[in-house]
């Protein structure tokens, strides 16, 4: 038992790192994490619907603690969040979410699987389409974009995290970046808070559902409040096309993995 927390502990620290790094919810890499680490230390796995139940709970508190920490950075500076953005598109991906938390219950493992599976390929498709140079020197207030097409956007994406356990953040940002034009700074800080609504829910969704692991949550949770300021911090230091490519990498990555188990 001690062992299951210790590894829970340490995915959630991950997850969430990166969810501060990235602006992710963690989802993209806690999803394979919780489904075979625990099998590398010969402990119990997850069946996939409870590894989208951890995972939602985790994305919820590490989006959480990430945003607050991008608030307590900004302070003394200017602020990258978008709030009109993180409006219009947190409440149609809050409500797309709690709609793919509740219909996952129909669904079995292996449908689960593959719907991430999908996401994620998208994902990296979506990420290797080049943004243009002058979109990154555009200040917050310069910002513009479609609202009906950021809006619809955000409700498909809440529909299909929902049902994987993510707040959506991995398939959202490539869409903020290339379809709708947002700097990439500006992405991942307001992304943070429109994934936080996402995973509320997704969490109501998912406890409504029933079957979370409660104390393999609680660890994982734990792990996350420690790893996302860090990657917070780092986030606001590190090179744009450095922040880019390792968002691209850690997707295909993880995309790689997940199809070669589902096509074995």
């Amino acid at each position: 038992m001690l062992t299951l927390h210790i590894v829970m502990i340490l995915i959630g620290l991950i997850g969430a790192f990166f969810s501060g790094l990235l602006g992710i919810g963690g989802a993209i890499i806690n999803f394979p994490m919780l489904l075979y680490v625990p099998g590398w230390f010969g402990l119990e796995g997850f069946t996939a619907k409870e590894v989208a139940a951890i995972s939602m709970l985790q994305v919820f508190f590490a989006s959480l603690s990430g945003m607050l920490s991008n608030r307590i950075s900004a302070k003394g500076g200017t602020s990258l969040i978008h709030k009109k953005l993180v409006i219009q598109m947190g409440v149609s991906i809050l409500i797309g979410s709690l709609a793919g938390s509740i219909f996952s219950v129909l669904m079995n493992s292996a449908a689960i699987n593959m719907v991430y599976g999908v996401l994620a390929v998208i994902a990296v498709i979506m990420m290797l389409i080049p943004t243009q140079a002058s979109i990154e020197n555009k200040s917050l207030h310069e910002v513009t974009y479609p609202v009906l097409t950021a809006v619809t956007a955000a409700f498909l994406v809440g529909c299909v995290s929902g049902i994987v356990g993510a707040g959506g953040a991995f398939i959202l940002i490539p869409i903020m970046l290339s379809v709708l034009k947002i700097p990439v700074r500006i992405t991942i800080a307001s992304s943070l808070a429109i994934v936080f609504m996402s995973a509320v829910g997704g969490v109501v969704g998912k406890i409504a559902a029933g079957g979370i692991p409660l104390w393999p949550a609680v660890f994982a949770v734990t792990g996350s409040l420690l790893g996302a300021p860090v990657g917070t911090y780092l986030s606001r230091r590190l090179n744009i096309k450095l922040l880019r490519y390792a968002l691209v990498l850690l997707i295909a990555v993880t995309a790689v993995k997940v199809w070669s188990d589902i096509l074995s």
